[in-house]
């Protein structure tokens, strides 16, 4: 019984250090290959370790855990810096649609942004042509496309979305009907509800950001 025992426990572990690998190798392509989709990145990182079984994946939260340590490990000062930067520019695209209700969401959001992130919002209008006129008035050249967003577990929908750059940053956004605002589409391959954050919300992880930076430049004197 007791060889058993040990047996179990040398099992987990290894499956354990296999979604660890995983999910080290998933967050250096969703770093320096752009790749947005964890589910593809999990997908693609496991095919070089010969996984095929769907069990073996690690969950989102483990790869967003190791791109957090990827960006430490190898951008340095560089990624906190770009994160200020695309939340200054989330704060003013916040503000730019503040007629459709926008919400922030994604890696500017949720703190793991890099070089290829885009600032993501969700607009809300329950006639979608109404941001796309809006764009049109202004003379902002944009891209749409549909994106399929899960509302629950078993129900997926396609919105429009628009990809368009403010100057050399990339936003994007999707349009959904007002009643989404109380209701958030499901966060990538989860099913817990996508994090959005409001003009306030915002505000205040960028004090709070900023905050932090002021108390780490006095404790290390500089």
């Amino acid at each position: 019984m007791q060889r058993r025992r040990g047996s179990t426990h040398d099992s987990g572990s290894h499956a354990g250090e296999l979604r660890r690998r995983i999910a080290v190798e998933a967050a250096r392509l969703i770093s320096e290959q752009g790749i947005r989709d964890y589910h593809l990145a999990k997908r693609k990182a496991a095919e070089r370790f010969g996984i095929a079984a769907e069990t073996a994946l690690p969950r989102n939260e483990e790869i967003e855990d190791a791109l957090r340590e990827h960006q430490r490990l190898f951008e340095g000062d560089d990624q906190p810096q770009r994160l200020a930067v695309l939340r200054d520019a989330a704060r003013e695209a916040l503000v730019f649609f503040a007629r459709f209700e926008p919400r922030l969401v994604g890696a500017v959001l949720d703190g793991s942004a890099d070089r290829h992130s885009a600032v993501s919002l969700h607009l809300f209008s329950d006639e979608a042509e109404t941001v796309a006129n809006f764009l049109d008035e202004l003379d902002i050249p944009y891209e749409q496309q549909d994106r399929n967003l899960r509302l629950t577990r078993d129900d997926a929908r396609e919105f429009p979305a628009f990809q368009f750059s403010a100057g050399t940053i990339p936003v994007d956004i999707t349009v959904l009907p007002l009643a989404h605002l109380r209701q958030a589409p499901l966060d990538r391959g989860g099913d817990k509800p996508m994090r959005r954050a409001n003009l306030a919300a915002l505000d205040a992880l960028i004090e709070a950001a900023r905050s932090d930076d002021s108390a780490q430049r006095l404790a290390s004197g500089t």
